[in-house]
């Protein structure tokens, strides 16, 4: 029984020392995500080497042309190197993406908190809050907002984020009740530890997995919303790229050439589909009873 015992309790401790990333590139499934998410943040960090051609720059004496060794994927509707733009829409991306999950990430863990550990009727009116914006379809509250606010990139980081808010208000408050029920809080209490010590000490460790996790599941659906937003005209406006931009200028000249929706397409595809997978396989290393459920 020891020679049986003896390998699995070996690769189990040599496993508990293995970091998250290790354990993330031993599956197929999550080493590409990484690849793809890898390869995105070196674009989006190079972009300036990456793009051989200002993103902006116009030439009218190539216009819709074919992938060729000047411009490997063809001009736009006016001259612009489709490649260079894509590159560039890299950034634009990040630029909606990350902001806009950690604005949400950080209200909604306030509201969550705070509706959590206080309850009574505080909890009550935070649910009823976010339970309202919750109501409202996300393209139909982005459509409201850029008619109040205006169509820019700074506006639609406000959009994704105030409506992502609830999300997280709701999984941080299921969360924090939870932890509010073990011993070690009711110990704590007893023993005349202040408020934010226990929070700072029990509840916060004790929520943030979730919540990241969360988070980087959220990263290719913000990076999608961003993009319909500009295909839409409701987002970046030109002569900014955007992936979702150049999908739309590629639509008006689809019958002339394809190759600005084919290459905007599949890089917004691929790109989606990395942190996708990436975060589902943080998912199921972090927290493996996460896995096959969705977000509160």
């Amino acid at each position: 029984m020891e020679s049986v015992s003896r390998p699995s309790s070996l690769s189990a401790r040599l496993l508990d020392r293995v970091p998250v990333l290790g354990q993330i590139l031993q599956r197929p499934l999550g080493a590409l995500g990484f690849v793809i998410v890898l390869v995105f943040v070196v674009v989006t960090i190079f972009a300036p080497l990456i793009a051989p051609y200002d993103p902006a720059k116009q030439d009218f004496k190539n216009l819709l042309t074919p992938p060729s060794r000047v411009h490997i994927l063809g001009t736009d509707y006016v001259g612009r190197d489709t490649f260079s733009r894509i590159v560039y829409g890299a950034r634009v991306a990040v630029e909606a993406a990350f902001p806009a999950v950690s604005i949400a990430l950080f209200f909604g863990l306030l509201l969550g908190m705070l509706a959590g550990y206080t309850g009574g009727w505080v909890d009550g009116a935070i649910l009823i809050l976010v339970d309202s914006i919750h109501a409202f379809p996300m393209m139909i509250l982005a459509l409201v907002m850029v008619a109040l606010l205006g169509p820019s990139l700074t506006n639609v980081v406000i959009i994704i984020a105030f409506a992502m808010i609830p999300g997280y208000a709701r999984v941080t408050r299921a969360q924090v009740l939870s932890v509010k029920e073990n011993d070690f809080v009711e110990a704590e209490l007893n023993l005349g530890a202040s408020t934010a010590r226990i929070i700072v000490r029990h509840v916060l460790p004790n929520i943030l997995g979730p919540l990241v996790i969360l988070a980087a599941m959220d990263l290719p659906g913000v990076i999608t919303f961003e993009a319909a937003l500009s295909f839409l005209g409701l987002g970046v406006q030109p002569p900014t790229p955007s992936w979702g931009s150049i999908l739309s200028d590629g639509f008006r000249n689809i019958f002339i050439t394809p190759w600005p929706i084919v290459a905007s397409g599949l890089t917004l595809m691929v790109t989606t589909l990395g942190f996708t997978l990436f975060g589902e396989t943080l998912r199921d290393v972090i927290d493996p009873r996460l896995s096959g459920t969705k977000g509160i």
